[in-house]
């Protein structure tokens, strides 16, 4: 089964259920590696409300990819979503720089938030990246609610950091740090914060992983995190097979260590949702029966981890040797 998107359309086809259509209005370079995409409905309605955190679905043919809202909340006119021009990624973004032209239709899911701005007193926000995008609303809300809050955002070098015009208005709350210039961001420093403070960080997912290691020890910081794709595995665990029991279907299914469980279900001819493949959408989404999972999605809290009761079976993996599941 090929996820190469086919080229995307400049008249829509016809929209599936809970979709969007809307239409390009702007594309603009924010960084060598970064255009931002302003959207308009196509029949000039306003556009469904979201708060900061939340994202959209973007969906090409065969392709699905998630983009956060970088935009003004209030602003139901239209969305803004900044795409980072991925050399390995599956498509999606290279046909944004290089196609996506204003009178461009698309179609959208969403929004939906999975990374929502808890009330607090004060915030520190590291990006990295094109991580900056989805914590852009969430600054300026602090912004204006009078919170104390500062940035940290680090990039490969400044060339490729965007909405650097944006952030400058901001004066030295904001910290701009290319690795090129001052090195790796020395974290120890700057997550040493009041108690209270609540952390939200987006990025590459060293700089998650470095982040949650350092803020394990601080008692009193609440951490929030974004990531892009699938969370690893945890940490001494390694790719095994397993069998997957489909209780609605009778059918037994094997999982090779290499491949994912989604691929293994579908082989057998299971009729299955998908979109995005990443673990991030949420549209795979089955219930677990019996056994225990490793939940390596980015959809669910740690608490619903470990109520076990749903699994999404593009990343995530068995924990024990059989899962039994709703399907």
């Amino acid at each position: 089964m090929s996820l190469t998107p086919t080229p995307a359309r400049l008249e829509p086809a016809p929209l599936k259920a809970g979709e969007l259509e809307l239409v390009v209005d702007r594309v603009h370079a924010e960084s060598d590696c970064v255009v931002s995409v302003r959207l308009v409905d196509a029949a000039g309605r306003e556009l469904p409300a979201w708060e900061p955190g939340a994202h959209i679905d973007f969906c090409l043919p065969g392709l699905t990819r998630q983009y956060s809202l970088c935009g003004d909340p209030d602003d139901r006119s239209c969305y803004r979503i900044g795409v980072l021009r991925e050399a390995r990624g599956r498509g999606c973004s290279d046909f944004i720089h290089r196609e996506l032209t204003p009178g461009h239709h698309v179609a959208v899911r969403g929004p939906r938030n999975n990374f929502p701005l808890v009330e607090a007193d004060r915030y520190l926000f590291v990006a990295g990246g094109i991580g900056i995008t989805p914590l852009l609303p969430m600054i300026a809300d602090a912004e204006s609610r009078g919170r104390e809050w500062q940035l940290v955002y680090g990039g490969r070098s400044r060339a490729s950091m965007a909405f650097g015009s944006e952030l400058a208005a901001y004066g030295s709350r904001v910290r701009v740090s290319p690795e090129d210039q001052d090195g790796l961001l020395d974290l120890a420093s700057i997550l040493d914060v009041a108690p209270g403070t609540a952390v939200y960080c987006c990025g590459p997912e060293a700089l998650i992983a470095a982040v949650e290691r350092e803020c394990s020890g601080r008692p009193g910081v609440a951490l929030h995190v974004e990531r892009f794709g699938a969370r690893p595995l945890p940490d001494g665990m390694v790719r095994t097979s397993f069998e997957v029991y489909c209780a609605d279907s009778d059918v037994t299914v094997h999982v090779a260590a290499e491949e994912s469980m989604l691929d293994a279900l579908m082989r057998a001819d299971l009729d299955l949702n998908y979109e995005c493949m990443q673990g991030t959408c949420g549209s795979c989404e089955l219930d677990v029966l019996e056994g225990e999972a490793v939940h390596l999605d980015t959809v669910l809290s740690p608490e619903e981890h470990a109520a076990d009761s749903v699994i999404f079976p593009c990343v995530s993996r068995a924990r024990t040797p059989r899962l039994v599941l709703d399907v």
